[in-house]
């Protein structure tokens, strides 16, 4: 990071409209801007998260719920990320501080929780099929 100070960016998505985005906008606290999707997150394509992904800056940062909110899937999670990345933007996970998008050692992690995530909702498929 080049020491450039940014704004707090909030992400928050709910999966239909009938569910309440209020504790994710909690846990997340003070924002500058936030952005909530009441969609899936099963594609890349969320309106929010597309304004989201135009209106940060070199030194922003983006704070999100769970690595879930942010993407579905293992390959969106990563490429999200990697695009964020490439801007100069970095992403907290509130639930789980410890990952750092700017160390190898947090993507190795994230890559572990995306899959595991992934392979929950996959049983969860089974199961209710």
């Amino acid at each position: 990071m080049t020491g450039q100070v940014g704004q707090v960016v909030g992400y928050v998505r709910v999966s239909s409209l009938d569910q309440n985005e209020a504790r994710q906008v909690e846990a997340l606290g003070e924002v500058d801007r936030l952005f909530v999707d009441r969609v899936s997150g099963a594609t890349r394509d969320r309106p929010q998260l597309n304004e989201l992904l135009t209106y940060v800056r070199t030194g922003d940062v983006v704070l999100v719920k769970s690595p879930d909110r942010l993407a579905r899937s293992t390959t969106d999670l990563l490429g999200l990320l990697e695009e964020l990345k490439a801007k100069g933007v970095q992403v907290r996970f509130v639930d789980t501080p410890q990952l750092s998008t700017d160390t190898p050692q947090g993507k190795f992690m994230l890559t572990i929780l995306g899959a595991v995530a992934e392979l929950e909702r996959a049983t969860i498929r089974e199961r209710q099929a």
